[in-house]
């Protein structure tokens, strides 16, 4: 069993910028400093106006009061997309001491209804512009436009740090979602753990593209850019991503690995301005990074830093800031955590972990009080933690043979033309069971290979590394795509189910 101490991180920025990185207890507490602080700064910018804290504390004290004089359910879902909405919704929510049950905008008008009853949501607060998702709860629940406001202010409450701050859904890649609950204390280890590993945390601009139902996208890139008084650009669509890096000019960039291979593919087409000459740095994670990556937007001058997290540990366990020495490495674990690694597999216990997923059975991910994170690891020597595959995706071969996806995949994409790829169980016509690999090529690396030679090139230099594997992870066939995996709303593959 380990505990780490933020001093590790030290080093890492300034001693100012150090002293600055303070705990609070609940997002109450740490919004009533940043109001204080940061008052008159520009706090989000959506659809070309601006919001300052004084101003977006305004208008979320006016919604405390609405809320407070709709229902006094101490869980309110919340069903917006990304949008000043959302912001000062979950804003007002969790100042007035309410748990938030956090509802992705796709879902369907009875899911959204199932989603309320399963979690206990006494009051739905919604975008107007998703009204008819909630044709369904307004039976059950009390409904409430997030454009509502009450007369006067309602000041923010005193909110301890057991007390409940929001239901998330996991976004597993093999089973269905959960909805875990975090405490403020949990959240806002969280968002203090994303200051943690690089130089400049405060008065910076980040750039949000992911989707704010997702924990990455709420704790790491909303609440830690709150936190330190930056200000948030949020683009509702992707596709105006590179012209409203042009408008903004970010300094720093929260993704996932296929938006930052997307970004990077543009920007060595069209020139480093792509992504603006502002850009410092980019936090990948929610799903493996490539060592490619790392170097290449090195390259370009942009530091990318590896991580990772769970839903069920407010989104952020470790990070690597020396991503450049240590490309596979997801990093140093954060602070007020303990960890310990048994027969390979990561448990967790500490201040940032979920008090529980709502209506399921948690027989099977706690032992002792420790979370068993289902992911496979080892640390090094110098306490980088690097996780080599899942205990779910295991496959055991017809010999006995354990064998990780995860790590065979991570040889194969050490090839600099190999984008993505999976590994997986497949069986032929006569029943028997063998390894299969789909690789997803990277069209930047092949650009010096003749057109009608791409393919057994690329093919020639997977069954390189496939000789080279010990016999057992050997696979048996390799199909070339044309195009991407299928994918889950956090850009994660989905892996294929496994043969019976």
């Amino acid at each position: 069993m380990k505990t780490q101490s933020a001093e590790v991180f030290r080093k890492y920025t300034t001693p100012e910028t150090f002293a600055r990185i303070r705990e609070f207890d609940s997002v109450a507490a740490m919004w009533a400093e940043c109001v204080k602080q940061y008052a008159d700064d520009v706090a989000i910018v959506d659809e070309g106006k601006e919001y300052t804290f004084a101003e977006l504390e305004r208008d979320a004290a006016l919604l405390r009061t609405a809320i407070a004089a709709a229902s006094d359910a101490p869980r309110v879902a919340l069903l917006a997309a990304n949008s000043y909405d959302f912001v000062k919704a979950f804003l007002a929510i969790a100042t007035l001491g309410r748990c938030a049950v956090i509802l992705p905008p796709q879902l369907d008008a009875p899911t959204v209804f199932g989603c309320c009853m399963k979690y206990g949501a006494g009051l739905l607060l919604y975008q107007p512009a998703l009204a008819e998702r909630t044709a369904v709860a307004e039976s059950k629940v009390a409904l409430l436009p997030a454009d509502a406001a009450g007369e006067t202010p309602t000041p923010a409450a005193e909110v301890p740090a057991e007390a409940a701050c929001c239901v998330m859904f996991t976004g597993g890649t093999t089973g269905r979602s959960k909805g875990a609950l975090l405490s403020n204390g949990a959240v806002m280890q969280g968002v203090v753990n994303g200051c943690y590993g690089y130089e400049d945390v405060f008065s910076q601009r980040y750039m949000l593209v992911l989707p704010l139902t997702h924990v990455f996208g709420l704790i790491r890139n909303l609440l830690t850019s709150l936190y330190t008084g930056s200000a948030l650009f949020i683009c509702r669509n992707t596709k105006d991503m590179f012209r409203d890096i042009a408008a903004f000019r970010p300094t720093i960039f929260v993704l996932v690995p296929a938006l930052a291979e997307m970004a990077l593919t543009l920007s060595r087409k069209f020139g480093r301005n792509m992504l603006g000459e502002d850009m410092k740095y980019i936090i990948a994670g929610a799903a493996p990074v490539s060592p490619y990556l790392v170097a290449e937007y090195k390259k370009l001058g942009i530091d990318l830093f590896p991580g990772y997290g769970l839903t069920e540990s407010a989104n952020l366990v470790s990070g690597n800031p020396e991503s450049l020495t240590k490309p596979d490495s997801v990093g140093i674990p954060y602070p007020n955590q303990e960890f310990r690694i048994e027969n390979g597999e990561l448990w967790l216990k500490g201040k940032n972990m979920m008090d529980g997923y709502i209506g399921e059975d948690e027989a099977d991910v706690y032992e002792d009080g420790w979370f068993k994170t289902g992911d496979l690891v080892r640390l090094d020597d110098e306490g980088f933690l690097y996780i080599t595959g899942r205990i779910k995706e295991i496959i055991v071969l017809p010999s006995g043979e354990n064998v990780s996806p995860a790590e065979v995949e991570a040889k194969f994409n050490e090839l600099p033309f190999i984008q993505d790829s999976q590994v997986f169980e497949d069986v032929n016509e006569q029943g028997a069971h063998f390894l299969a690999l789909e690789v997803v090529p990277r069209a930047t690396e092949l650009a010096g290979v003749e057109k009608d030679k791409v393919g057994a090139f690329i093919m020639a230099e997977l069954e390189k590394v496939n000789s080279a594997l010990p016999s057992f992870e050997r696979v048996n066939r390799i199909v070339i795509r044309d195009s991407d995996f299928e994918r889950t709303p956090s850009m994660k593959i989905v892996r294929y189910k496994k043969c019976n």
